[in-house]
């Protein structure tokens, strides 16, 4: 689950500065002309540039003050906006967000757009169009959290989204990419078993979050997160992929089994470097797939930081990132 990220404010001093290790949680890419913009996890979702994915500079944030929507929809909202994800489309970026109350699936997901990047651009404006998506306690069993766009074969734009409860979800979106289609078309792409004793308030321990789909070699390869961020030293994130020849699923394994039966093949988890690794994007840059996502620093307090892969591929055609750094 995500928490608010307190160490993210206290850490970095101020902006302009050039850091070559940034302390970041739920970290997204995308890139504008020849610089690199990451967005993540903070208060009004905090934004990074640079000019080849390993020296950053701060760029401020999307809000300067939460919207309206969210103190007005959400009475418990700590200030923390999380999850973030970056798409461009018909000369629009169009950035996701998750706004929610720890540990409870009192959650939005919002949207807002630009139509640049740069913030010395004289178009440089961020326009919020408010929720996308509501989860509401007692009626959903699901969590409108961890957003991401993918876009099928045939162009018709679909949001993964979740956490915990009962799974990863998959919703059908319209063309404005601000809207749920009609009629509504919903699925469940993942999940893990969930103890039946547990209330339906509760989060439960079907730990699974943060879905990606990545196309590639004629397959959509779902990417998602196992078990717990956010405890530090206690961290045991981990990164799972599956893969499906429809983006509706059903998403298999390595080994065949169904990512709706708690299946998936691991990615990358935590070593002698990391308490844990998850909360992944998947991008293609210059020719070269990338992994971008987050660790908890085993030399460094346990502080999360950025971490970027590049992702190979086996030949059968799986995904393989290197586990040692």
């Amino acid at each position: 689950m995500k928490q608010s990220i307190f160490i993210i404010v206290a850490l970095i001093l101020f902006s302009g500065k050039v850091f070559s290790q940034i302390f970041v949680h739920d970290p997204v890419i995308t890139q504008q002309n020849d610089k690199y913009y990451l967005f993540c996890t903070g208060l009004g979702i905090t934004i990074w540039s640079s000019p080849d994915m390993e020296n950053w500079t701060k760029e401020g944030r999307v809000f300067e003050k939460t919207p309206e929507w969210v103190s007005e929809t959400l009475d418990d909202f700590a200030g923390h906006m999380w999850a973030p994800d970056i798409i461009y489309n018909n000369g629009q970026y169009y950035l996701y967000y998750s706004v929610s109350a720890f540990g409870k699936n009192t959650s939005c997901i919002g949207v807002a757009t630009n139509s640049t990047l740069n913030p010395e651009d004289t178009d440089y404006k961020w326009v919020d169009h408010g929720i996308v998506i509501q989860s509401v306690p007692g009626r959903d069993d699901w969590n409108a959290i961890d957003p991401a766009i993918a876009f099928d074969n045939d162009g018709q734009p679909w949001m993964s989204f979740g956490s915990f409860w009962n799974g990863l979800k998959l919703v059908k979106l319209n063309s404005d990419l601000k809207t749920i289609a009609q009629p509504e078309e919903w699925h469940t792409i993942a999940k893990r078993q969930r103890s039946f004793d547990i209330e339906e308030a509760d989060a439960g321990d079907g730990a699974i979050e943060a879905p990606f789909i990545f196309k590639r070699n004629g397959y959509y390869y779902l990417f998602v997160s196992f078990d717990y961020c956010c405890r530090g030293a206690e961290s045991n994130y981990k990164i799972m992929v599956g893969r499906a020849k429809n983006i509706e699923g059903p998403y298999l394994d390595k080994n065949g089994t169904s990512m709706l039966n708690g299946g998936g093949s691991l990615v990358l988890k935590g070593n002698e470097n990391w308490y844990g690794i998850g909360h992944n994007a998947a991008y293609t840059f210059d020719g070269k797939d990338y992994l971008v996502c987050h660790g908890y620093d085993k030399h460094d307090n346990a502080r999360q930081k950025l971490i970027i892969r590049e992702i190979q591929w086996d030949k059968n055609d799986w995904p393989v990132v290197d586990q040692t750094k």
